[in-house]
């Protein structure tokens, strides 16, 4: 199947609300998951036993998405975002103005918690069992754009993780995604970070009104 191009500036950040519908959510609920899988296993997925997550490596390594097995044992964050301090840095970034917390080495990382609550398995926990834990308890950090047949999870402040729903279809499978506000606070020229699509992003508001926001983009296509 020959993939369709999606341009960046409408690619999908934000969580879509389907108000008085409980089949609906529950098919978007059920469809992050099937496509999720197909992700994953298009990915080297790894273990990290030390702050019980799953680690998601972008193919150039430059960038990794985390998701807890157990949101009363992770260290910091239920899921996350790490990466490549450099590139920032590189355009005008000065570290000492991030918030607490978001840098660890030459890492800079931003995430959320979604809950305290222990997580059981039946049986030991695959990655994909943990994610749909995060569906289960946390439903309302998983959003779903139709035109675009993006899922995404919210990592809050503007910063989401997304994944196609048709990875044979998509050519942008996997978008780490972040708010490129703080950076810019901290010294950052948003146009010179290597390895960053600085781009106008088409959202919903709190009124549902589209409006557009900045965005930073590290989009990968797997297929």
């Amino acid at each position: 199947m020959k993939k369709k191009s999606i341009l960046i500036p409408v690619l999908l950040v934000a969580t879509v609300i389907f108000a008085g519908c409980t089949s609906q959510l529950d098919v978007v609920a059920d469809k992050s998951i099937s496509s999720f899988e197909n992700v994953i296993n298009e990915l080297p997925i790894e273990a990290d036993s030390e702050d019980s997550s799953w680690i998601l490596t972008a193919p150039d390594n430059s960038a990794k998405f985390l998701w807890s097995k157990d949101f009363s044992s992770t260290t910091d964050y239920d899921v996350k975002l790490e990466f490549d301090s450099q590139p920032f840095i590189n355009a005008g970034l000065d570290i000492s103005k991030l918030p607490e917390g978001a840098i660890n080495g030459d890492k800079i990382i931003l995430g959320t918690d979604l809950s305290d609550e222990k997580v059981t398995y039946n049986g030991e926990a695959t990655p994909l069992d943990s994610y749909k834990k995060i569906v289960e308890k946390s439903r309302d950090s998983i959003g779903y754009h139709a035109a675009l047949d993006h899922y995404g999870i919210d990592l809050e402040n503007g910063n989401m993780f997304e994944w196609a729903k048709d990875i044979s279809a998509n050519d942008k499978d996997i978008v780490f995604v972040l708010n490129p506000q703080m950076f810019i606070d901290a010294g950052v020229n948003p146009q010179e970070v290597e390895g960053w699509v600085f781009a106008k992003v088409e959202t919903m508001d709190k009124d549902g009104k589209k409006i557009e926001v900045d965005k930073f983009l590290k989009p990968f296509d797997l297929k």
